[in-house]
């Protein structure tokens, strides 16, 4: 089974996310970004999810982590949470 790795920032509204991935693609770290704006209780570790398999996250992050371009941000993202910014690390 495959696995992968990635990290996530959370937040409420499409456009926070906008702004957040335009800091990104600007340079700014994303594990700061994630640290400063991510409501979720990754954001401690810089959005980090570790390492998991394929139905393990909601489908949407799924979806981004396993079929999309890897060390690529990808998002926003809308789930029941709200809206991610996902980066998938590895893919194995």
């Amino acid at each position: 089974m495959p696995t992968a790795s990635a990290r996530h920032i959370l937040v409420k509204t499409k456009e926070e996310a906008e702004t957040i991935k335009q800091q990104i693609t600007g340079g700014t770290d994303f594990a700061s970004l994630a640290k400063k704006h991510s409501t979720c209780n990754t954001a401690k570790n810089g959005g980090d999810l570790g390492e998991f398999s394929p139905g393990k996250m909601v489908k949407a992050i799924d979806d981004v982590v396993f079929k999309k371009p890897v060390l690529t941000v990808h998002g926003p993202v809308k789930t029941k949470f709200g809206f991610h910014l996902v980066q998938t690390i590895y893919r194995m």
